[in-house]
């Protein structure tokens, strides 16, 4: 039995990387994909009060509890199943006793801002992929999430933006494209190259690599 293709999505936060992984698996609707989303395994703050966790610095690699992503990364590619966290963004807690079962496939899609930055999630994937949107864009969308979704005011949205958001996207999200395979201009706007993403992957599908 080969191994399943493991392809990593990253990308600035808002820049259309969860589009883009949808859109692919939608495409290949016909195979068995798992999808596993990095912003599940956020780390659990319920020991802190609700106006400390408004201070933590969710954009940063130590935001995440990457141990447990891996770990559940592996667990699919051997072909067993796993119970993905359910995180609770208003609240910034894991919610209690609740996961999502995912079955494993020929195919792994993990999706996040930070998965071509962390080299243990690299070293798991056979293609890796970023996506590359505007600033102005990324933070427009970013408002527009935050407020509608998330309950946010405007002044927490900006502030965390400008404390948090910005420098982690210079210094840790933004120079993990060079981890590319593929670089995705556009976001999910860019149907084309969406379009040559998903039959490259069908092709590999199809016919995988020799073993190395």
């Amino acid at each position: 039995m080969s191994s399943p293709l493991v392809v990593g999505i990253a990308g600035g936060t808002a820049s259309g990387k969860t589009t883009v992984a949808r859109k692919v698996r939608d495409a290949l609707a016909d195979c068995r994909v798992a999808f596993i989303d990095q912003d599940s395994y956020y780390r659990d703050l319920e020991d802190m009060t609700l106006e400390e966790r408004r201070e933590v610095n969710f954009d940063h690699p130590d935001a995440f509890d990457t141990d447990l992503l891996v770990e559940h990364l592996r667990e699919l590619k051997a072909g067993r199943s796993i119970q993905k966290p359910v995180y609770d963004f208003v609240a910034s807690t894991r919610k209690k006793n609740q996961t999502v079962r995912v079955d494993p496939g020929d195919m792994i899609l993990i999706e996040g801002i930070l998965v071509l930055h962390m080299k243990a999630l690299r070293d798991e994937m056979n293609v890796r992929i970023y996506v590359d949107t505007d600033d102005d864009l990324r933070i427009i969308r970013r408002l527009e999430r935050d407020i509608h979704e998330r309950g946010y005011d405007f002044d927490r949205v900006v502030g965390q933006y400008l404390r948090h958001v910005r420098p982690m996207h210079k210094g840790f999200v933004e120079p993990s494209k060079h981890h590319a395979d593929i670089i995705v201009p556009q976001g999910g706007n860019n149907d084309i190259g969406i379009g040559m993403i998903v039959g490259a992957l069908r092709g590999r599908l199809l016919h995988p690599p020799p073993p190395r």
